[in-house]
């Protein structure tokens, strides 16, 4: 990451000292719901973190309670080419650019401030079309009809 992502990303850090109250565990079953409907997909820790895998390879989504200390529990998933940039902008209270996956375009998604699970429900399935193999796009297109 340049000098000029890790200076934002302080600074956006720093907006969030007061602990979170969300409980972890209902986010979590909350997100299993989600993540574990569409093909192929399971869950395993990776960094400490709940983290759902396409084929129990391809990331889907993560979900991190503190993450070095952000005090925000929150995911992290792919998302489509200006996504990122237009969430962060219209609602920083709630979307952010997060750190390592952030430049490729990765959205994180503030989960401890009064989520909305359906619009969670449609960005994880914006990250599933984009990090599954196309195979298993269509595999959900056809359960969806």
């Amino acid at each position: 990451m340049s000098g000029e992502s890790d200076a934002n990303d302080h600074e956006h850090t720093a907006e969030h000292t007061a602990e979170h109250t969300a409980d972890p565990e209902r986010v979590l079953a909350r997100l299993r719901e989600i993540a574990l409907g569409f093909p192929e997909v399971n869950e395993r820790l990776s960094h400490g973190a709940p983290t759902f895998l396409i084929r129990n390879k391809r990331v889907l989504v993560h979900l991190f309670d503190d993450h070095h200390g952000d005090n925000r529990l929150a995911l992290w998933c792919a998302a489509p080419p200006g996504v990122q940039d237009e969430l962060v902008e219209q609602e920083p209270d709630r979307f952010f650019v997060p750190p390592y996956v952030g430049h490729r375009g990765w959205i994180g998604v503030r989960v401890d401030i009064d989520p909305d699970w359906e619009e969670v429900a449609q960005i994880l399935e914006q990250a599933y079309r984009l990090v599954a193999p196309k195979p298993l796009v269509e595999l959900l297109d056809a359960q969806r009809q």
